[in-house]
């Protein structure tokens, strides 16, 4: 089993925009068994929008304007990327967060290719093994992490290959301590995390006043005025969210 430590850059923005966001950068290392540095995967990607990078983006990323001119397209950079990756006879992805291969998903998508590969494809979310690791719930980025451990950072924040090695070193760091029975493979989500966190905190506020409602009473007199719930996929998702948040605050407090 190999491990690819993989990263992206995608040129998201401050400003509202019914465009898509794409991948300009993936950056990737791959670790053996023995979490042995065997190799690298690196490529800039020109988009079809937003052509010209924004300021916020180059100036988090340091990628020059001239670079990304000459860049090649998406599906020829992702047709290599996953040769690359069929060298490994069996692998896992690993993320700093679940944001890189969404991204990727939606970009395949985007360009009418298969995301056949994409979703059946495994990966670990080592921010959330990170956080496991040190008891916190507060998301941290890759660099505070080396930190908190102890680790030298080499190579600038915010260029795909180098975040993904720094991301290696956390790995081959914690490695021993990760639950990988906690690997994920892609779900489409309709819903966003304010919704959710929506449902949630209300769940938690019928609880503890003991005026549970049944899920059609609470989407009737709760969501219908907040969250638009025409889309038959997003109203499963959140009903299936409200039932799984309802039967956790239900759950008897350790120690009670």
């Amino acid at each position: 089993m190999d491990y690819i430590i993989l990263d992206i850059e995608f040129n998201g923005r401050k400003f509202a925009s019914d465009l898509p966001m794409e991948v300009i950068e993936i950056g990737a290392v791959r670790l053996n068994s023995a979490l042995q540095h065997v190799d690298e995967f690196s490529s800039l990607i020109k988009p079809v929008y937003f052509s010209k990078l924004n300021s916020f983006i180059k100036k988090k990323t340091g990628i020059p304007q001239e670079d990304i001119d000459v860049a090649p397209g998406f599906p020829k950079v992702i047709a290599e990327f996953e040769q690359w990756l069929a060298r490994s006879e069996s692998f896992i992805l690993v993320t700093w967060g679940g944001e890189d291969l969404k991204r990727i998903v939606f970009d395949t998508r985007m360009h009418k290719l298969d995301d056949t590969n994409w979703m059946a494809a495994y990966y670990f979310d080592l921010l959330k093994g990170f956080l496991r690791y040190k008891k916190v719930t507060n998301d941290v980025s890759v660099e505070a992490a080396l930190l908190d451990l102890g680790i030298t950072a080499e190579g600038s924040a915010h260029r795909a290959l180098d975040d993904a090695r720094m991301t290696s070193e956390v790995f081959r760091r914690l490695f021993g301590d990760l639950d990988f029975e906690l690997k994920q493979q892609y779900k489409d989500q309709f819903s966003n995390s304010k919704e959710r966190r929506m449902i949630k905190n209300a769940v938690r506020s019928m609880v503890s006043q003991k005026k549970i409602q049944e899920w059609d009473a609470f989407a009737e007199n709760y969501l219908a005025a907040r969250i638009a719930l025409t889309d038959e996929r997003k109203t499963a998702e959140l009903k299936e969210y409200y039932s799984s948040e309802l039967a956790k605050a239900r759950q008897p407090k350790s120690g009670s």
